[in-house]
């Protein structure tokens, strides 16, 4: 694509910009700041305080406390990527060789399960891509932020678009491009917490962790809390769990809309979200866990909440015995997805993986106080041994 025809497309695209992004048309009218501009990349930076996550979470603080920069951030991610997938047997050295070949009829990668963190990464070298291919047709939203000289610009909304455009840049060896990328700026002044949230819930993907962030930021802006500007732990957005929107009724239709058009039921189930440990909530948030299924964790105490979550995880249990087994206390035992077993079974297999050499004698002990005598606990041990043949050659057809 020409210069020329990205420039159009721009224009096109801010001519079309609805008057629910940046107010009624009479402010339109008057201000003439609002611009799209092409900025450098350098002078861009992600919102730290906003919900949607999109690097995992050790690198969003460390690049949010300026220990990363961008380079070195998803340098860091592409190498967490690259071990997690060649422990899954798809090893690879550029990142354009996670994107399917359509050239390969042997390639099916539909049955593969990616870790999250493959699965962003992937998804980022797409959209780079996209970007590469076609230009960058929707420009990002940033709040002006310069002080004198010294340009800079918060990013609203299209934190995304802005990993990609650096993984472009630094990872994509077929990159042509000058280092700009287009931006909507807004003044400082009519920065808006709603607007991010609209953008954030209109599109897919946002976690049940990242709902309940912005239901809490949300909550703390109209209830006039100062919103830092630097990245923040979860005790920042547990504040809201005091905060109602009883308190402030003529924000409530607003804020059920930004979060795109919730009920208050709902509303206060993501808001209550806020409950879990640290850990729960990053493992829920990495791994995109519906509310749904950690409602019932909340019944846990908190020391117990993370393990219940990796549960969920490793078993992929639903709602509805994610809730059977919180009601029972989180005991992992009732944890498989699998039909309810039988007490025998469940003791046999926890005695198994208890076993270990030390325990011979004392099994030969209590096999011959239960059996009576060596006859009768050599035919015991017997009748055992050609039970678990047949349950390894189950394993061996699974």
């Amino acid at each position: 694509m020409s210069r020329r025809d990205q420039s159009r497309r721009i224009s096109d695209l801010l001519a079309s910009v609805t008057e629910d992004m940046l107010g009624t048309n009479e402010q339109q009218v008057e201000d003439t700041r609002i611009r799209v501009e092409r900025i450098l990349l350098e002078m861009v930076c992600p919102d730290p305080v906003q919900p949607r996550r999109v690097l995992p979470e050790h690198l969003h603080f460390a690049f949010h406390a300026h220990r990363l920069t961008p380079t070195q951030a998803l340098k860091e991610l592409v190498q967490l990527v690259q071990v997690a997938a060649r422990q899954r047997g798809r090893p690879f050295q550029k990142v354009l060789e996670l994107l399917p070949n359509p050239d390969d009829e042997r390639e099916d990668d539909s049955d593969i399960k990616l870790s999250p963190e493959e699965t962003l990464l992937r998804d980022l070298v797409n959209l780079a891509v996209t970007i590469r291919d076609d230009g960058q047709v929707n420009p990002l939203t940033v709040v002006d932020m310069s002080q004198g000289v010294t340009r800079q610009f918060r990013i609203e909304t299209g934190e995304r678009r802005y990993w990609a455009t650096w993984l472009l840049r630094d990872f994509i060896p077929t990159y042509t491009g000058d280092g700009m990328i287009p931006c909507l700026i807004i003044p400082a002044e009519r920065s808006s917490v709603f607007r991010q949230a609209k953008e954030n819930t209109a599109r897919s993907g946002l976690s049940a962790i990242a709902m309940a962030r912005q239901a809490a930021l949300l909550l703390l802006t109209v209830h006039g809390y100062d919103i830092p500007a630097q990245a923040v732990s979860n005790d920042f957005y547990r504040q809201a769990l005091g905060l109602d929107l009883r308190g402030k009724r003529e924000y409530t239709e607003a804020i059920l809309s930004a979060m795109g058009g919730l009920d208050k039921g709902r509303f206060r189930h993501y808001k209550a979200l806020l409950q879990l440990s640290d850990e729960a909530l990053e493992l829920a948030d990495r791994h995109a866990l519906d509310e749904f299924r950690l409602r019932p964790v909340l019944q846990l105490p908190q020391d117990l909440q993370a393990e219940m979550v990796q549960q969920i995880i490793q078993f992929n249990l639903t709602g509805r015995q994610v809730q059977e087994i919180c009601e029972r206390g989180g005991d992992e035992d009732d944890a498989p997805n699998s039909p309810v077993f039988s007490p025998q079974i469940k003791r046999f297999v926890k005695t198994m993986k208890t076993l270990n050499q030390n325990d011979e004698m004392d099994f030969v002990t209590g096999l011959l106080s239960e059996e009576g005598t060596s006859t009768m606990a050599r035919a015991r041990i017997e009748a055992t041994i050609a039970f678990l043949v047949r349950i390894k050659n189950h394993l061996e057809m699974e």
